[in-house]
């Protein structure tokens, strides 16, 4: 990973935590999301740069190879988890990323306490992991319509599609 990129990732959730609690003490406000981000395309950009929008500090939680296979299937993620992070470090938009191998990010959300936590259209407030936890500190969800058009999965198939036509 460049030099410049390296600050944006965390090695630990307890790291990230304390870096959380200072920008806090500074008057900033957090907004965190997270995701697989595999194959990072103009719908991840649009949501992340909106998600960033909601506050000052935009920390991204980053699924670890393993929670991706376990929820997107064997041939998942296609990119490895430090490829992964290296992109989204690349975005001037995200602030901080750390990776989690837990089944949800709920102890993330716990550790660091954003106080906006968003997620893409496929979800609803009350569908969102964490959002009780960030209500009642008194954030809020958001949730960010999808770019249409774009998609991991559809672009997963138009890979697929054109290596089976060679």
């Amino acid at each position: 990973m460049h030099p410049s990129l390296e600050h944006k990732v965390f090695g630990s959730i307890g790291t990230l935590a304390e870096a959380c609690r200072k920008w806090k003490a500074d008057g900033h406000s957090l907004v965190f999301t997270n995701g697989c981000f595999d194959l990072l395309h103009p719908g991840h950009v649009d949501y992340l740069f909106q998600a960033k929008d909601l506050g000052n500090k935009l920390i991204i939680g980053v699924n670890t190879d393993s929670s991706v296979s376990h929820l997107k299937g064997p041939h998942r993620p296609i990119q490895p988890e430090q490829a992964r992070l290296q992109v989204l470090a690349g975005l001037a938009c995200a602030d901080a990323l750390v990776l989690f191998d837990d089944p949800t990010p709920l102890a993330l959300i716990s550790a660091i306490g954003p106080q906006v936590l968003v997620k893409g259209g496929d979800y609803t407030a009350e569908t969102v992991v964490g959002a009780k936890e960030v209500l009642r500190t008194g954030g809020r969800v958001v949730i960010l319509p999808f770019l249409k058009g774009h998609s991991t999965t559809a672009l997963e198939r138009r890979i697929l599609a054109a290596h089976n036509v060679q």
